[in-house]
């Protein structure tokens, strides 16, 4: 019975990584599984998926998939998501759609939250109808556990703005929460404004 799956985490915890080998195991045993991702992230162009280790493969988009018939929709044994996130509401509840009544599962990953603590609209969604949520657990520079997306301009936490800015490392770094209310970005750094 297929279930939607969401993995989440925060930035630099290895979803892209994960979900790149999610889709090589699935083609080693001979199964298809199909890549896809939102049409909002075009840091490493339109149709590509790539993690920070340079694993790197071709996807299509969300919208795309939303266009695919459904008989072509069932002939994959996976359906693998990647920056989740951006998805629409609309594009979540196609996803758990797929899992009911096509009987493919989908298998998402992204970020829970965004720069200010808040939920994506696509991971909330998720949250709210998947079958199965797991956490991708990475580290913040002091050791604990990371649960915060801190964006960051200058050695500072940026606190306002726009939901979504595609970057990486340039722009975001994974603090636990206690650093990220403090502004701490490493030991030397005390922002907030």
């Amino acid at each position: 019975m297929a279930k939607l799956y969401f993995n989440y985490g925060t930035m630099n915890s290895s979803k892209t990584a994960n979900a790149l080998m999610t889709h090589f195991n699935y083609q080693e045993v001979g199964q298809r599984a199909l890549l896809c991702k939102s049409e909002i992230d075009t840091r490493d162009g339109a149709r590509i998926i790539q993690s920070r280790i340079g694993l790197k493969q071709e996807c299509i988009l969300l919208c795309e998939l939303m266009e695919m018939p459904e008989e072509e929709i069932k002939t994959y044994h996976c359906i693998i998501v990647d920056e989740v996130q951006f998805a629409t509401i609309e594009q979540i509840n196609f996803l758990s759609d797929i899992v009911d009544f096509m009987d493919v599962p989908v298998v998402c990953y992204g970020l829970r939250a965004d720069f200010q603590n808040q939920l994506f609209p696509g991971s909330e969604r998720l949250i709210a109808i998947a079958d199965t949520i797991r956490e991708i657990k990475t580290v913040c520079w002091c050791g604990k556990k990371a649960t915060c997306n801190a964006r960051f301009h200058q050695k500072s936490i940026v606190r306002s703005g726009e939901q979504v800015l595609l970057g990486a490392n340039d722009n975001y770094v994974a603090l636990c929460r206690k650093h990220f209310k403090l502004g701490m970005l490493c030991p030397e750094t005390v922002s907030g404004s």
